[in-house]
């Protein structure tokens, strides 16, 4: 296999794991800093009140964008990677 191709190969791959992981991560920060804020705002200081919101949410996005996320995939494994690994 040719630098090239393997760089290019490995670029897009990244590419790819960055698209798919933005809705999940942008959520999370979102929530983040509005549960950060209403802890600061009210005084409570409860480890939970952080992470199970934060959870709740990262798991209902996952579900409505495991579609985007498994086309996506199929897509570059199909016509990127293993027409690389049966030499076409």
């Amino acid at each position: 296999m040719d630098q090239l191709i393997f760089f290019d190969t490995l670029r897009e791959g990244l590419w790819i794991g960055v698209t798919i992981s933005l809705p999940i991560l942008t959520v999370a920060l979102i929530v983040g800093l509005a549960v950060g804020l209403f802890q600061a705002l009210t005084s409570i200081q409860e480890m939970t009140l952080t992470f199970v919101p934060k959870l709740a949410v990262i798991m209902a996005v996952f579900w409505v964008s495991m579609s985007f996320m498994t086309e996506t995939l199929v897509s570059f494994f199909t016509h990127t990677i293993i027409p690389l690994i049966i030499g076409a």
